[in-house]
């Protein structure tokens, strides 16, 4: 029998800790229309793995983190609801997808030692510049973080 290995794609989702709080509890993610485009590029079955930006919160700063990772349980579909919190203006990100929770650590997993480990990184110094696409951006990421990675992190199985 000649059996095709499924192909899955890994998702980047940037979020504040507010909008992956919402992502989180509804089991949704959106995108503005801005990046529409690269949301319709997420298949059922990829998966979304889940950045927190730094923040500061209650005079407390948050390093760069991640926070989960969730599976695509649909195609991309536009709604209007407001249910996202507005990073500027009043965005509703409606390009959405939903998601259905794979894994998600006990502590979210700080991103800064998995810079080495990222090819789609190709500024180890200067980081950041890969991820400025506002706090809504997907982009594919390196396979491997799962892989390895991974495996060393407390993860609570959904």
């Amino acid at each position: 029998m000649n059996e095709e290995k499924e192909v899955m794609n890994y998702w980047l989702c940037v979020a504040n800790e507010e909008n992956w709080g919402i992502a989180k509890e509804k089991n949704i993610w959106g995108v503005s229309e801005r990046h529409k485009n690269q949301l319709n590029k997420v298949e059922v079955n990829d998966l979304l793995v889940f950045y927190l930006r730094q923040e500061k919160l209650m005079d407390k700063v948050f390093p760069s983190r991640i926070s989960g990772i969730f599976k695509a349980v649909s195609k991309a579909f536009k709604d209007e609801k407001k249910i996202f919190s507005p990073i500027i203006g009043e965005e509703i990100f409606p390009y959405r997808v939903k998601l259905e929770p794979v894994i998600t650590p006990k502590e979210p997993v700080e991103f800064k030692p998995l810079i080495q480990k990222l090819d789609f990184i190709t500024n180890k110094k200067v980081w950041a510049s890969h991820l400025l696409e506002k706090a809504i951006k997907t982009m594919r990421i390196d396979a491997k973080i799962s892989n390895k990675y991974w495996r060393m992190v407390p993860w609570e199985k959904q």
